[in-house]
């Protein structure tokens, strides 16, 4: 579901391939056979952007074939071999799905410290990875889950999440982006007036971006950080309540079809809401514009983006970062062979391969440089203001019946249908967090 688009770099591909650059061999006897296996869930992007990588690497390292493993129900085909002991030497899989795949293995602690990768020489090229991704995207709680500075989870492709609208609605009525949460209450009841609905958003797990962001403005660097670990009281400061009392605002002004349609097989009919000029505004990351691509829409629609209004004038804007990782269980056999793989991702012929087959941009210095069309609507955002978030709420060993989602934005749904109140979710998150607080891993 989480996928994104981005602009044809076909000259750059082209301009590797006139050179003749390939991946760096890996090391290995003459002759030995070895086999990878890599796991990979199917988003947006498609399939055949991996099966060209693996194809490279291969076609760069006689003697290596990978075996790839790739689907949207990714976690049922190897989920059984797992319970046998058989790993997939590499899974890119992000966390925050449902699955909750890589979030299980690092409570077990059954992922590889892949932090060596980093200082690793990328394939065919005279700088390392570390050197080649942005700054903060191995610098993060999700990248390194344990607070121990090192790295158990590559970021791979990423984008930036925030509001969704239509543009030619907006002009069309006159009416200027808000910048503030006032402004988004002034415009959602002249929208009222039309019946036109201010919010919706395709699922409730779509708030983890929306509610880190939110959070990040009303907070601030520290105390947001000190929220992600579930300090004792952080819950029931002034701060924490501004972010509970605009998302329960925002929920009395949410499309009202929209709780039934939350859900993984229906969420595209919530995203129609906005082509259809039914909402105005949208949660969500940038691949959204692929999964619409063939979808009805009103006439002269246009893609529109925004971070989301500050909670006052002056104030912080955010915009957070969703982004995938790729990351090795414990249980992995071939886990050189593994680290080698990894280290290619990174080469500028696999990327301008994920860029050109998928439409999928990595966090390596000089993509965005890259960009137009579409992509600068939205990678841009980082460029006009707006400050990145891309933390996660800590890891913790596993508490029986409460995970981050079921407690932070599962409950928006019930908001919205009037089952909670936000008296009861602010409970059940401080009530959950005590629990989580003491689970943390060390």
């Amino acid at each position: 579901m989480k996928a994104k688009k981005v602009i044809s770099l076909t000259m750059a591909a082209a301009m590797a391939m006139t050179l003749g650059i390939i991946p760096e061999k890996v090391a290995h006897a003459e002759g030995e056979e070895q086999t990878l296996n890599v796991a990979v869930v199917e988003t947006a992007y498609g399939a055949q952007m991996w099966h060209d990588v693996c194809d490279a690497f291969e076609k760069a390292n006689p003697g290596v074939t990978i075996n790839l493993t790739i689907d949207k129900k990714m976690e049922d085909i190897i989920m059984p071999a797992m319970k046998a002991g058989d790993y997939p030497d590499v899974i890119m899989r992000a966390v925050g799905a449902a699955t909750a795949l890589p979030e299980t293995f690092i409570k077990d602690n059954n992922v590889v410290d892949l932090t060596d990768v980093l200082s690793m020489t990328v394939p065919g090229e005279e700088v390392t990875v570390g050197e080649k991704i942005l700054p903060g995207f191995v610098d993060n709680s999700i990248t390194n889950p344990y607070g121990d500075g090192q790295t158990y989870l590559m970021p791979m492709f990423y984008a930036p999440c925030g509001l969704f609208y239509n543009a030619a609605l907006l002009e069309e009525k006159g009416w200027e982006v808000p910048e503030t949460w006032d402004q988004m209450w002034e415009l959602g009841d002249k929208a009222k007036e039309e019946g036109i609905s201010l919010f919706t958003y395709p699922h409730a797990g779509y708030f983890d971006a929306f509610f880190y962001a939110m959070l990040h403005e009303s907070m601030g660097t520290e105390m947001f950080q000190k929220a992600l670990r579930y300090e004792e009281g952080i819950w029931d400061t002034p701060e924490a309540t501004k972010v509970f009392d605009i998302i329960t605002k925002l929920t009395t002004y949410t499309e009202p079809t929209t709780p039934g349609n939350a859900n993984d097989n229906d969420f595209q009919k919530n995203q129609q809401l906005i082509l259809d000029n039914k909402a105005l505004f949208m949660p969500n990351g940038n691949w959204v514009i692929g999964e619409m691509a063939e979808a009805p829409r009103a006439e002269g629609f246009e893609w529109g983006f925004t971070a989301l209004p500050a909670l006052e004038e002056g104030g912080e804007r955010a915009s957070y970062t969703f982004f995938e990782q790729t990351w090795m269980p414990k249980g992995a056999v071939n886990q050189d062979l593994g680290k080698q793989f990894i280290a290619y991702l990174y080469s500028d012929e696999a990327a301008d391969i994920f860029a050109t087959v998928g439409n999928a941009v990595q966090p390596i210095k000089g993509m965005s440089d890259k960009l137009d069309g579409d992509a600068k609507l939205y990678y841009s955002v980082y460029d006009t203001g707006a400050v990145a978030v891309m933390d996660a709420f800590a890891t913790t060993d596993p508490v029986e019946g409460i995970t981050v989602r079921t407690t932070f934005f599962d409950p928006v749904d019930s908001l919205v249908t009037g089952d909670k109140t936000e008296e009861e979710w602010v409970e059940q998150i401080k009530k959950d967090s005590d629990e989580l607080r003491a689970a943390l891993k060390e």
